[in-house]
């Protein structure tokens, strides 16, 4: 296995060194059959990664421990389910992983994009090898997955607790298919820049690919909040750890882009910002990788200090110098067709949005990476955490969150005050409701009352967009009003998936709000006693132990009740795990609309003693389905306009 996996590995990155090679001879000589030729180099390279691959996967299941990162990611007591995860558990493993997908991805292309014009798909081909050479290289010289153990073990010894649970299973892999992803529209941008095509056929090839990523990138940030939540017991899902930023900052980068992309398709104008938008969407990406495989900043998330830092560092910094010297080069050619008519258009609305979606992107790798600084100039290093975060991304949220609500209401190129006013009489009148209502709730937090307000206000405008096309159909074809929903989702799903997306942005930051009224209580019990958090009342029952394969668990009874009403028995506990030495607490939470009981086994005093700790965490539940609707918009977005998918 070991032979077999190295040498898969070394005939991939020979066929992509080949297919790089071919795909800038194909460039220089603008020849179609040597970039086939490249076309077929990228499904050599991509058999033999999924060869080596498949070979790891098989040494997991196996329990092949002559392999070390075998041994060190798993055991024989491990669920399979487990096991496979265990492919991208480590360092090593992971950046194979990220290797695989890389081949998968350009595969995609080659079939996608197969008949495009040479010239342009030439360079891009290049590009993408050089990023998959990049990472291929790493696990065939630096960081092997099939480094040989200097002695064969009776058994593994495991994988890190924490990662033990199914949402780590698929986080990972979501998050990676959308790091990855964006490499596809920056491989175009570099394309369109080396070749000169600098028109909108670029960003039309891109769409496709760039959402995609987006979505991905969106997905993963959503379960590896929810992992956070459930798994990590501090009562909270999001605390601006180094490796949420790195997911984060992407997302947001590739969000500006998205945007920024209509404007060039529809008006000529935003070019070299969209080049830049997406050159800096993939080299967060990069630079997110970095942070998790340096060492360098510390996380729950992080691997140790290695030799893959530097390697890291300086591809990064030779991106960074290539793309710039290439926009530079020529900046000249990318000169808008059209300029922007008045502040008061959609064009500027767009604008203010990539502002402030860079703006909150370079404030999180600002404090991401403020450690290192501090450390570099100061000699000491010195982190910032939530306050710092929370103190500049909430008004810049809100800022986006009421951008949401005002943007679609503003016309393209030029559009009037009194017009405009007119449009906003209804939501404006709404939200300031909302307020009110907010106000005699007793709702007394200024953030939490404004952000709720505002989500009225982009409600509104959400529905008024909706209902307009329902009443333009319904007058023209007299259906129903689920029918007429169906249908408009149907035909303009660009459009209304971009709606749906708002609503989730909106569910989401309903969800923001109710963290401002978070509240907190302890005890410590005895077997029948029982402390009241909130309006709850909790019983303690008592202690069980749950014995499994290199396991051990203690679990505690908690009855859940309100209003003398039995509602739930809560199972908070806490693992011991033989072989790697590690206590993991799992969390129990009661969950519903309004809010969640987040219980906390935190300690153990003797043998029937307890101590507990309860947040009351208030709308958190907004936060989920907000995400799941974000997704669910984004696969609508996704599909093709209904005249492409009746041609196909």
């Amino acid at each position: 296995m070991i032979l077999l996996g190295s040498y898969c590995l070394y005939v991939a990155l020979a066929a992509t060194a080949l297919a790089g090679a071919l795909a800038i001879l194909a460039s220089w000589k603008g020849r179609a059959d040597i970039l086939d030729a490249a076309r077929n180099a990228v499904l050599v390279a991509t058999g033999f990664t999924t060869l080596a691959v498949a070979g790891m996967v098989y040494a997991f299941v196996l329990g092949d421990y002559q392999l070390e990162y075998v041994w060190a990611n798993s055991d024989r007591d491990m669920p399979l389910f487990y096991k496979l995860g265990a492919l991208w558990g480590g360092q090593a493993g992971s950046i194979l992983f990220w290797g695989w997908l890389a081949s998968l991805y350009a595969v995609g292309v080659v079939i996608r994009h197969r008949n495009d014009e040479t010239r342009q798909m030439a360079p891009t081909y290049a590009t993408l090898m050089f990023v998959q050479g990049f990472f291929l290289t790493l696990v065939c010289f630096i960081a092997s997955p099939f480094e040989r153990a200097n002695v064969i073990p009776p058994d593994g010894r495991g994988l890190n607790p924490l990662l033990q649970h199914p949402i780590m299973t698929i986080h990972p892999p979501t998050l990676y298919l959308g790091f990855v992803g964006m490499s596809i529209p920056f491989a175009f941008a570099i394309g369109a820049l080396v070749s000169g095509k600098l028109g909108d056929a670029w960003i039309k090839r891109t769409r496709f690919w760039s959402i995609l990523a987006w979505l991905f990138l969106a997905a993963g940030n959503i379960l590896g909040a929810r992992w956070a939540y459930v798994e990590l017991g501090w009562g909270g899902y999001w605390a601006w750890d180094p490796v949420e930023n790195a997911a984060f900052m992407p997302w947001l980068a590739s969000t500006a882009f998205l945007h920024s992309a209509m404007i060039q398709e529809r008006r000529g104008m935003f070019k070299v910002w969209n080049m830049l938008l997406v050159i800096t969407a993939f080299l967060l990406t990069i630079t997110g990788t970095f942070i998790t495989r340096s060492g360098l900043i510390s996380s729950v998330h992080t691997f140790a200090q290695s030799a893959i830092g530097p390697w890291f560092s300086g591809f990064l910094g030779f991106l960074i110098v290539a793309s710039i010297g290439l926009l530079f080069w020529r900046r000249s050619a990318m000169e808008s067709e059209n300029t922007l008519d008045s502040l008061l258009s959609r064009e500027a609305g767009f604008l203010l949005n990539n502002l402030i979606l860079l703006g909150g992107a370079f404030t999180v790798l600002l404090g991401t990476f403020f450690p290192i600084l501090s450390e570099a100039f100061r000699g000491v290093k010195v982190s910032l955490g939530p306050p710092y975060f929370n103190s500049i991304m909430t008004p810049i949220g809100i800022a986006l969150l009421l951008l949401i609500g005002v943007g679609p209401l503003i016309g393209w190129k030029r559009m009037g005050w009194g017009a405009l006013r007119r449009l906003l009489r209804v939501p404006l009148v709404l939200a300031l409701a909302a307020a009110a209502i907010l106000l005699i709730a007793g709702v007394r937090h200024a953030y939490a009352r404004v952000t709720l307000a505002i989500c009225a206000f982009v409600v509104s405008t959400i529905v008024a967009e909706f209902a307009r096309g329902v009443r333009a159909r319904r007058s023209s074809s007299g259906e129903s009003i689920p029918t007429a929903i169906g249908k408009l989702v149907w035909r303009a799903p660009r459009r209304y998936g971009g709606y749906i997306i708002h609503l989730g942005v909106v569910l989401v930051f309903v969800g923001f709000a109710g963290a401002a009224f978070t509240s907190e209580y302890e005890s410590t019990l005895t077997p029948g006693q029982a402390f009241r958090a909130g309006g709850y009342e909790l019983t303690f029952h008592g202690l069980r132990e749950r014995t499994a394969p290199g396991v051990e668990t203690v679990l505690a009874d908690v009855k859940i009740s309100r209003g003398g009403k039995d509602l739930a028995i809560l199972l908070p506990h806490r693992s011991w795990y033989e072989k790697s030495e590690q206590l993991s607490t799992e969390v129990a939470i009661y969950s519903t609309p309004m809010h969640d009981l987040y219980l906390i086994l935190a300690g153990l005093d003797g043998e029937n003693t307890a101590s507990f700790k309860v947040y009351l965490n208030p709308l958190v539940s907004w936060f989920w389905w907000g995400g799941i609707v974000i997704c669910l918009g984004g696969v609508l977005v996704l599909l093709p306009p209904r005249q492409r998918r009746m041609a196909g």
